[in-house]
């Protein structure tokens, strides 16, 4: 995972007088899922759409292998289109109800590979729908004649028919049984060892473990923690990655060790505009909290947390406010 494939930086997002996204930065590698997680409303839809330029940011850069999609012309755009790919969380509305499941998957070859004849085409078409767990003899019905399950399988099929460098996949599988989330995980794990990079947005923090190298956590639009996934899960220093973690159901016995959950929702707009957006609903916030809005500093190799406390944490599971 030594070849950047995706290196955003200070990425800027702006609606109306609000800034949704907040300064990210990242690298993402080939070979690596890069999970991004957290609440509904945090702006990780947002940020996936700014990096493909499906809709335009106030500022920053985000470049895929070596070319800035954010400032190349519209004919550059198109052509580095092939080797970016992204499955969107609404998998009925992402499909053309005029089209069947066979002509939607084979566009993109149909664009990007005029050179095929109708026949190889189909050959393709009916291996990605087999791979993503679909018979082949669906490929002449029409998305309404599908669960939303499968209509998620099928965008997947979509989008991996080009062998992308990089597919973005945005909720996944939250629509999907457990069995088939199980193969559709595997299907990405397949992937990560052909060399591809995957951005993975997800509320499934047991997914997000079982798949990632590396996590990215979100808090309305602003990175507060990135970490190696095995050192996030055992090892959060961000009060808010530490509630997100304690909302997750677990056994009676261990609940006693979870830590406190974060109370209330995302906060206004206008705690953003100066300290720590995160401070009305932190248990261990302290008066610098509310002038000065922590960076991003490295805790441990490779573990970066933005919190003014974050170098208390030696033990973070027993945070003490």
């Amino acid at each position: 995972m030594n070849n950047i494939v995706l290196r955003v930086r200070d990425l800027r997002v702006d609606f109306g007088a609000h800034a949704v996204i907040r300064g990210v930065s990242f690298d993402l590698c080939s070979g690596e899922t890069l999970s991004l997680v957290g609440e509904s409303g945090s702006g990780k839809s947002t940020l996936a759409r700014a990096i493909l330029r499906l809709l335009q940011p106030a500022q920053g850069s985000a470049e895929f292998l070596g070319v800035d999609l954010l400032r190349c012309p519209p004919a550059v755009l198109r052509a580095q289109r092939r080797g970016l790919q992204i499955v969107f969380q609404d998998a009925l509305a992402s499909l053309d109800p005029r089209m069947t499941v066979g002509e939607s998957i084979g566009e993109p070859l149909r664009i990007f590979e005029p050179g095929l004849n109708a026949g190889a085409r189909q050959l393709k078409v009916r291996d990605m729908l087999e791979r993503v767990g679909l018979s082949p003899e669906m490929t002449g019905r029409y998305p309404h004649e599908f669960s939303g399950g499968q209509c998620q399988r099928i965008g997947i099929a979509r989008a991996m028919i080009l062998s992308p460098k990089l597919l973005i996949c945005d909720e996944i599988v939250s629509s999907l049984d457990v069995s088939v989330q199980g193969q559709i995980v595997n299907l990405l794990l397949d992937l990560q060892d052909a060399g591809m990079a995957v951005l993975f947005i997800s509320h499934n923090l047991a997914v997000v473990r079982h798949l990632s190298h590396r996590v990215l956590v979100m808090y309305l639009g602003k990175l507060v923690e990135i970490a190696p996934c095995d050192a996030l899960f055992e090892s959060p220093v961000h009060p808010y990655t530490r509630a997100l973690l304690a909302a997750v159901p677990r056994m009676p016995h261990a609940a006693a060790a979870a830590a406190p959950a974060a109370p209330g929702e995302l906060a206004a707009p206008d705690l953003m505009a100066s300290g720590c957006a995160f401070r009305d609903r932190c248990p261990y916030a302290l008066p610098v909290c509310e002038s000065s809005d922590p960076p991003l500093l490295e805790v441990a190799p490779g573990h970066w947390a933005a919190c003014h406390r974050s170098q208390e944490t030696l033990n973070p599971l027993s945070f003490v406010a």
